[in-house]
């Protein structure tokens, strides 16, 4: 398995093991250099040596993003190797995970370490997740955390397989779960429209595989049950 898999000019993935209590889920940190050639890291990823010697040999950690109530794990690992870079929370985290000080929390404003560069909107609806997504223009591309998985081929593990089933994570999808947590549909509906205003082709999930194309029209179909 390599470090870091380049997608586009600047942008990369780290895809790695995840074992919960649904399994080996998988997992997927997405990586972005920015102009100054600082990097910016949505959901981290466990910090391996080769995970560390790739992004280092990348450019200097500036930004180490959390982007939901849910993908918090390692981001204190980076904070203690990258002591330079700036920690980001989803709203709602730095109370959840006392033990880590965060520099900011994470609204529909970019800050300053990215802004110009990676657009941001926090999804509305569902609070227990308060998940915040990002677009990358000059790749086109999309970056989410749980909202949607996309499952294209059998898990590693029997029951991250028995997971996915129930939930009914196929294809590229909002999983059961994710519905049931949207308590506010108008909310939903609103961020949903928002997200389809960025030009965004390519889509980076935490769970399943990137898709590569036809990203939008994907994201689109997926939410048409918000209606």
């Amino acid at each position: 398995m390599n470090a870091l898999t380049p997608l586009a000019p600047n942008l990369w993935v780290a895809t790695r093991p995840l074992v919960l209590f649904t399994g080996d889920v998988g997992t997927r940190m997405t990586v972005v250099r920015l102009r100054d050639g600082g990097l910016w890291l949505h959901s981290p990823v466990e910090l391996d040596a080769p995970t560390r010697a790739a992004l280092d040999a990348l450019g200097p950690v500036r930004a180490v993003v959390a982007p939901s109530l849910v993908h918090h794990f390692f981001v204190g690992d980076y904070g203690q190797a990258y002591p330079e870079a700036k920690l980001f929370a989803a709203p709602g985290l730095a109370k959840k995970r006392g033990d880590l000080q965060f520099d900011a929390v994470l609204s529909d404003d970019a800050p300053p370490e990215w802004a110009g560069e990676i657009d941001q909107h926090l999804f509305r609806g569902a609070p227990l997740i308060n998940e915040v997504v990002f677009y990358h223009p000059s790749t086109r591309t999309l970056v989410l955390t749980d909202l949607a998985f996309n499952v294209v081929r059998p898990a590693v593990s029997r029951r991250a397989r028995l997971f996915f089933a129930l939930v009914g994570a196929r294809g590229f999808t909002p999983h059961r779960v994710v519905k049931l947590i949207t308590r506010d549909r108008v909310a939903a509906r609103r961020s949903i429209d928002r997200i389809l205003q960025w030009d965004f082709n390519r889509v980076t999930v935490t769970h399943g595989e990137v898709l590569e194309r036809g990203g939008r029209a994907a994201f689109e179909r997926a939410f048409r049950w918000l209606g």
